[in-house]
């Protein structure tokens, strides 16, 4: 839950290595510039385990943001003892054959993702994805509700408003959209020659219309030279122009992992770092490499990085209990129309 007491955050989420937390990490995660942890597969064995790993990771500091990726379909952490969730195109492909019976179970599958989330005390999932696509992109795919920019909308809301219903605040991602190209940012930096115009007609178009319902937004490791030289989550044109000022979206930025391939375009881990800082992001990610998160904390203990006012907004809004879930008979209806996807 919230911690009213703690108005500023540190702005460096980072990972762990294992199923327990090394006294090193302890450590660590007691520095005032750390403001979350994101949890991965290799973090998770079952719901009891993470339990006590998050009360483990709130014992070094209690205002630490703890996040992963439990999108559905092949991004989904949590899997022993937690629900399978479909890709999110199954989803919105029921809802271009039945709309409201799509929607309606959509907004459950919201509900349902959030509740298993916070039920082990974990703050957020990094969902729902934004992006346009089908079969373009080769990390996109069926990660995306539809290729249709409409669809996309009618779902995501649906979607957030399930999850805004459990207590979690949603992230919509990859502004402003990784859908257009093939290439995955996680292996290369792509990138997406389209125009403002074409953009606007379609990619952009999720973002702008959930703006307000959104508490945070991740942008993506792509350059769009037709609009701006930097990659979007390096360039101040893209989160404070366009996302800020043109949308008025006023949550929370998270960098995407700044390992990632996509994200060397602009030098060493220091740089992405403070290339990403400058251009708007509240929150960056370093992951999978615990010296560079070394390197990036002791930058930002030397610049005396601000700390952050927002990203406590998306501390979890509810308590949620796996007693209470086990027990519900809402849970159990959804689990039910699930299998019946399958």
């Amino acid at each position: 839950m919230i911690d009213s007491l703690t108005r500023h955050y540190g702005r460096l989420m980072l990972d762990i290595q294992g199923v327990k937390l090394s006294q090193g990490e302890r450590n660590i995660l007691t520095n005032s510039h750390v403001g979350g942890v994101i949890l991965f597969s290799r973090n998770i064995e079952s719901r009891q385990q993470v339990q006590m790993l998050v009360s483990a990771i709130r014992a070094c500091k209690s205002s630490l943001l703890v996040a992963v990726d439990q999108e559905g379909g092949r991004v989904q952490r949590l899997l022993n003892g937690f629900t399978p969730l479909p890709p999110m195109q199954l989803l919105g492909d029921l809802v271009e054959s039945d709309k409201n019976k799509g929607l309606a179970l959509i907004r459950e599958v919201g509900w349902l993702m959030a509740s298993e989330v916070l039920a082990c005390d974990v703050d957020i999932s990094f969902a729902p994805v934004l992006d346009i696509d089908r079969s373009t992109s080769t990390i996109i795919g069926d990660r995306a509700f539809s290729d249709d920019p409409d669809v996309v909308v009618l779902c995501a809301k649906a979607f957030v408003e399930g999850m805004r219903e459990a207590g979690m605040s949603a992230t919509g991602k990859h502004f402003p959209g990784h859908g257009g190209i093939a290439a995955d940012s996680h292996l290369e930096a792509p990138v997406d020659y389209r125009d403002l115009s074409e953009l606007e007609r379609r990619d952009l178009v999720p973002f702008r219309e959930m703006s307000a319902c959104l508490g945070g937004i991740m942008p993506a490791h792509i350059t769009f030279p037709e609009i701006d030289a930097s990659a979007v989550g390096f360039s101040s044109h893209w989160l404070q122009d366009v996302l800020r000022e043109e949308f008025g979206f006023d949550g929370v930025i998270f960098s995407d992992d700044l390992s990632m391939k996509g994200a060397d375009i602009v030098g060493g881990y220091v740089d992405k770092a403070r290339h990403a800082l400058d251009a708007g992001c509240d929150m960056i990610l370093v992951c999978n490499n615990p010296i560079a998160a070394t390197q990036v904390l002791e930058f930002m203990q030397d610049e005396k990085i601000s700390m952050s006012e927002r990203v406590g907004s998306m501390r979890a809004l509810k308590a949620v209990s796996w007693d209470e879930l086990e027990r519900s008979p809402r849970r159990a209806k959804v689990v039910n129309k699930l299998g019946e996807l399958q």
